[in-house]
């Protein structure tokens, strides 16, 4: 940390080769726009795509990633010279981080190119469904992991790893929870079953080769596959897919680092941007999006939470800047473990879940959207249930007893209501999976301790030129004022509109 406090971070990051993973996200987009604008005089940036040659890998980059509205700052101050500038400085790489060396072949120049230019590789792939398919995320979350680790093992210069992951590789922990690594085969339960990873590939490998001898469908191979993930994640104590390839993930890395400089940085629910390259920017429909969104279309009849539970959210900038700083404090500095940091806001600024209901309400109400008829959507408070067992109730009285009698009208009346029947069954059915998925969230117990962050964030403080420029300490945040001035006017100017 003291090093930051004697040179430069911005000056640090001159003449530096970068490559970056999953670099279409969200994340990834905007640590590229904000390396790009703060140092120009960056060496190179290589972004990895999946694509399969070289050309369709550049018309990727083209169209999701540089064409995107988060460069329009960047754009604005390079002016004509925008396209020229960005071809000096960023290449797009064809490749996938489920194969060896991403599919690039031993031999070729571009491999051999990268293993001697770059300096810091930076790992933001990931497979974010909480539901995956568990080939797909294990392919993608933990083998991926262990590939990015290999390649940056053979980069001549390298002076570290950074793996994004996520706060909840804890699970469901409560009370305050550790900015410590994972250990290999650690699980969260009592089970006696022993957590293998190489197992795991071989469960999932197996089952693979019977849908191909049994010829099933692909609907209900996905169907298979998704339930499997959730089983194996549930058998060690993860409540999904996602955080618990991604906890794999993050073993492989810890026991396979060897002398290798990493951070793993584990952001909590990544919410749009509060500052730059200018406030609200947001891409997709992301986590509690979800809920504002179907608020806002008159489609929330209810919220889940009390006064109790926390929601933890950090901007996206907020999120890059650590990335950044992380990146200039342990370049060259091995460690026998890697270092973590987790980037979250339930420490120092708290916000309590039900104030979201409260946000997204109070903005529709004077800001309705257009419903398809060209009138405004009109807004009702949602009902709100602070148990899960108050809200089966809910939708047992109001939703699944009324199906049971149209079933049974249904059967008296020769299938006249049969269509009406499985459209109610099928609502029904998404509506429990999508809360019972997201449950473990909307009633987290746990508090994230961000001490190690918090010595970052005083490195930088410290060095009163650059703190204005990588801020990443939530206490600034008016959650008032961020919701309903910033996040959700950006919601709706770069998602809903879009």
């Amino acid at each position: 940390m003291d090093y930051l406090m004697n040179r430069s971070i911005v000056k640090s990051l001159e003449n530096k080769t970068i490559l970056i993973t999953g670099s279409t996200g969200f994340l990834a987009k905007v640590l590229v726009e904000k390396l790009l604008r703060v140092q120009p005089n960056l060496r190179h940036l290589f972004l990895l795509l999946r694509a399969p040659d070289s050309r369709s890998a550049a018309q990727r980059l083209h169209t999701e990633v540089m064409g995107k509205e988060v460069f329009r700052v960047l754009r604005t101050k390079h002016g004509d010279e925008f396209n020229s500038f960005m071809s000096q400085k960023v290449t797009a790489i064809p490749g996938d981080i489920t194969l060896e060396n991403f599919g690039l072949r031993e031999d070729s120049d571009l491999l051999k190119k990268l293993l001697k230019e770059v300096d810091i590789v930076a790992n933001s792939a990931a497979s974010t469904k909480f539901n995956e398919r568990y080939d797909v995320a294990l392919e993608v979350n933990t083998i991926g992991a262990k590939n990015v680790l290999d390649f940056a093992k053979k980069c001549v210069k390298l002076e570290m790893l950074i793996h994004i992951s996520t706060a909840y590789v804890c699970g469901e922990k409560s009370g305050t929870i550790s900015e410590k690594p994972i250990k290999m085969g650690e699980t969260l339960n009592q089970t006696s079953e022993v957590l293998n990873i190489e197992t795991e590939l071989k469960r999932m490998q197996n089952c693979l080769r019977g849908f191909k001898a049994e010829q099933v469908s692909i609907t209900e191979e996905k169907e298979v596959m998704e339930n499997l993930g959730i089983q194996r994640a549930r058998a060690f104590g993860w409540p999904n897919t996602y955080v618990f390839t991604k906890a794999m993930g993050e073993m492989l890395i810890g026991e396979n680092g060897g002398n290798v400089p990493i951070v793993i940085i584990r952001p909590t629910i990544i919410t749009s941007t509060y500052k730059e390259p200018f406030p609200g920017w947001s891409e997709g429909v992301r986590t509690i999006d979800s809920f504002l969104v179907a608020g806002g279309k008159g489609k929330l009849p209810c919220f889940l939470g009390n006064t109790e539970t926390i929601l933890d959210v950090v901007p996206g900038d907020m999120v890059t800047n650590a990335v950044i700083v992380a990146m200039v404090a342990h370049a060259n500095h091995q460690s026998p473990n890697p270092f973590v940091y987790q980037v979250c806001s339930s420490q120092t600024d708290p916000l309590c879940s039900l104030r979201l209901r409260d946000y997204g309400y109070n903005y529709f109400i004077k800001n309705p959207l257009t419903g398809k008829d060209g009138e405004p959507i009109k807004m009702t408070m949602p009902i709100c249930f602070p148990t899960m067992d108050s809200f089966r109730r809910y939708i047992y009285l109001n939703y699944t007893l009324p199906l049971k009698v149209l079933q049974f009208v249904n059967l008296a009346s020769c299938q006249y209501f049969r269509n009406t029947c499985k459209d109610m069954n099928r609502k029904i059915n998404q509506t429990l999976r999508l809360v019972e998925i997201n449950v473990p969230y909307i009633f987290f117990k746990g508090t994230f301790d961000d001490l190690n962050t918090e010595r970052l964030r005083m490195a930088v403080r410290a060095n009163t030129k650059e703190a204005s420029i990588f801020y990443f300490d939530p206490k600034c945040i008016d959650w008032d004022d961020y919701f309903t001035n910033i996040h959700i006017p950006g919601l709706v100017k770069y998602v809903i509109k879009q």
